[in-house]
């Protein structure tokens, strides 16, 4: 069961149009859902430790946030086929961003990071899934593009 929670911290953001066009609204609820899970310490930073972390618990998971490979690694590639592949088999939301470099500046991060999971926010009896607002509108968004065989590219804010 899954439950939108009230979110009072960060504000509304405005609406934006799932039919194609991209906004930039969606970049910035993105960014939201990963501040916010960042300080909810629901987060996991970079391409090994998702891995490793989806082995071990995949169903704790709702969201994958994947920047575009490295030209020329194709080994760095391929885990990257593999793990999407794998979060699809799982239901996890994979959401393409357009830079590995705003993602690991979003996350403070000193190393250049390819990828993010957010892992799902439970209520104290472990049964109920909670959502804040930027991560049910999130789902809504990855709902729109499920069936889409090119998923469309967010654009992280550039600040």
């Amino acid at each position: 069961m899954v439950i939108a929670a009230e979110e009072q911290r960060l504000g509304k953001p405005s609406a934006f149009d799932f039919g194609g066009v991209e906004s930039a609204t969606i970049g910035v609820i993105a960014e939201r859902a990963l501040v916010f899970a960042k300080l909810e310490n629901r987060l996991i930073v970079g391409l090994s430790g998702a891995v490793g972390s989806l082995a071990e618990t995949p169903d704790e998971f709702l969201f994958c946030f994947m920047a575009p490979p490295i030209p020329g690694d194709s080994a760095t590639h391929m885990q990257e086929v593999l793990l999407q592949a794998f979060c699809f088999e799982h239901d996890i939301y994979i959401i393409k961003i357009d830079s590995a470099e705003k993602l690991s500046r979003l996350l403070g991060s000193s190393t250049m990071q390819s990828c993010a999971l957010i892992q799902k926010n439970w209520v104290s009896d472990n049964q109920t899934e909670v959502l804040s607002k930027v991560e049910d509108q999130l789902v809504d968004f990855c709902e729109a593009h499920w069936e889409s065989p090119v998923k469309p590219i967010v654009k992280l804010p550039e600040k």
